[in-house]
């Protein structure tokens, strides 16, 4: 029973899938520009500013520079051919795990700029540590930090089965959570509840001791809007995108998540998850296949999309690896944000009201099928996913590419 079941799940998520990528789909449409050019219309041949993670570029003197900057950013999309995953064994995340995708490459865009610096450039044959170390904890294996089976286990806690479409509020909550047990990544991430920047709640986790900052990263979930989005905040919205903190944004369309990066006059740029990849490790990038991996994390060409076909639920997201960062971000987002809507896309208090439940306050369920890694665990010593679907799931080696 609940082997026809899920067979029937897979061929509707094969339907809707094959649709969109079929000829008449969304993605055969962005190519139509493409026929005789040799190449997509991603950025519009016209002198305009094109503004992709707080750095600005003209579109027709710095095209390269911009398909090189939108190249070096981690693009997740769905796979397939990856260890089973949940009760119903699933073997790839195709119809239900682009919002999850989305989340995975705004935490990678923080990790690279955090570890590698915002001016880092990818190039195919790029074999430095620390950039293959990032990349690996994205891999969809029981072992990876910030893995599909991780987000997608940890979401269980929050009453979302294995193979349920997530929103952006919920993924923050999770990578909030899991980053916790990375220690080399040296980030924190915090989620704004109820539009509301708490001041103290963030000084609190961050300034541990005191004189010391540990890096930010600052995701503000928004709803702006019943079924579309409101005009009002579009503005605010672009002028997140300038600022030199900004991670860009978790969002989408109705019913597909996409991961929004920049703008273009009145066009929102972004990398879309739905293309489906093989499942498998960069590890050092010594062998043909691991080279092919790893050029599967990177896509040349954004896509655009119309700020008013946005879904009204999305998250804005921000960086601040020192605490004047952070002073500078707050300085810009009163002085150049949120004064430019009515109501403001979200509020800054320093302190939150006595009966206000937060996300801390929540006792969340515990993870037992997740062997997280104990202080005294080196970098290089992964950790791993012990499920509780069947023997299967009990692995104490890394899974094999696939």
């Amino acid at each position: 029973m609940l082997v026809s079941l899920y067979a029937q799940l897979t061929r509707r998520m094969d339907s809707v899938f094959e649709a969109y990528l079929g000829p008449d789909s969304i993605l055969a449409g962005a190519m139509v520009n493409a026929v005789g050019s040799g190449e997509p219309e991603d950025i519009p041949k016209r002198n305009t500013d094109v503004w992709l993670l707080g750095k600005r570029y003209n579109a027709i003197q710095e095209l390269d520079v911009i398909r090189r900057d939108i190249e070096s950013r981690l693009w997740c999309t769905y796979r397939h051919g990856f260890v089973p995953l949940g009760e119903v064994q699933l073997t790839s995340d195709k119809g239900w795990g682009c919002m999850l995708r989305c989340g995975q490459m705004v935490l990678a865009q923080a990790l690279i700029e955090l570890h590698l610096g915002r001016d880092w450039f990818w190039t195919r044959d790029c074999r430095d540590a620390t950039y293959l170390k990032i990349v690996q904890r994205f891999e969809d294996t029981r072992k990876s930090y910030y893995s599909l089976h991780q987000i997608a286990l940890m979401g269980e806690s929050q009453n979302k089965a294995v193979g349920e479409w997530l929103g952006p509020n919920t993924v923050a909550q999770i990578l909030k959570i899991l980053v916790r047990f990375d220690e080399w990544s040296s980030l924190l991430v915090h989620v704004a509840m109820d539009s509301t920047v708490v001041l103290d709640d963030i000084f609190e986790r961050c300034q541990q001791p005191a004189e010391a900052w540990q890096p930010l990263l600052l995701i503000v979930p928004l709803r702006l809007g019943i079924t579309d989005i409101n005009p009002i905040y579009i503005p605010a919205l672009k002028r997140c995108l300038e600022l030199s903190s900004s991670c860009g944004m978790i969002g989408g369309r109705p019913n597909q998540a996409l991961y929004f990066l920049g703008y273009v006059d009145d066009e929102v740029l972004y990398l879309d998850p739905h293309t489906t990849q093989r499942a498998g490790a960069v590890g050092q990038k010594t062998t043909q296949a691991e080279q092919e991996l790893d050029e599967s994390y990177h896509q040349r060409y954004a896509a655009r999309l119309s700020f008013s076909a946005m879904d009204p639920s999305l998250a804005v997201c921000f960086l601040c690896k020192t605490r004047k960062q952070f002073d500078e971000l707050l300085q810009q987002l009163r002085q150049e944000v949120l004064n430019l809507s009515t109501p403001s896309l979200f509020e800054i208090s320093q302190s939150r009201a006595v009966d206000w439940d937060t996300a801390d306050d929540i006792e969340w369920p515990t993870m037992p099928d997740i062997d997280w890694p104990g202080s005294n665990t080196s970098d290089s010593e992964s950790f791993a996913v012990l499920g509780e679907c069947g023997s299967g799931d009990v692995d104490s080696k890394p899974s094999a590419p696939i």
